[in-house]
């Protein structure tokens, strides 16, 4: 289902990034637990028909999350996420990348620099979300693989696993 609140999806080729800003209808609290804890984050991160599954995740600086998306006919795609600074409930930082089911990187991939910003307004909260990449051919790689598709629909996800918490 489309959401109707807001959401920005910009490319800036000059600087390596992709840039998405997305509103949720719920308080602070329930969005940074939605993507800081492994159970909630198994809910909502993979786009439908695919699902997560995290195998580990150490919340912490220094700290990593493995997980997989599973297909629909139980393909596995595996990717970690290394996690290089957190400020508890106004951002996270971390350099995520594919790799194999004990979290050995696939270098045939680029990593991708993420920081999420979370800000709490009047209507609930905002996440700023800003990847950046080492060259503009590992950019346009993600998007050629349906980054922003994919995205768009966990997102979407997260405003179902929300209401549920009302």
């Amino acid at each position: 289902m489309k959401s109707s609140l807001f959401m920005d999806f910009s490319i800036d080729k000059g600087k390596n990034q992709i840039n998405v800003t997305r509103e949720f209808a719920a308080p602070l609290k329930h969005v940074w637990a939605a993507w800081t804890e492994k159970e909630l984050l198994d809910q909502w991160w993979a786009p439908k028909p695919w699902k997560a599954k995290t195998k580990t995740r150490d919340f912490k600086e220094g700290g990593y999350w493995l997980y997989a998306m599973i297909g629909p006919q139980g393909e596995e795609h595996w990717a970690r996420a290394d996690f290089k600074s957190i400020d508890t409930q106004k951002k996270i930082e971390l350099h995520d990348a594919f790799c194999d089911s004990d979290g050995k990187l696939n270098m045939d991939f680029p990593r991708t620099k993420w920081k999420i910003a979370f800000n709490e307004t009047a209507a609930g909260t905002t996440v700023q979300v800003e990847l950046t990449y080492e060259k503009l051919e590992d950019l346009e790689m993600i998007i050629s693989m349906g980054f922003k598709e994919g995205f768009t629909m966990a997102l979407e996800n997260l405003d179902g696993v929300l209401a549920a918490q009302k």
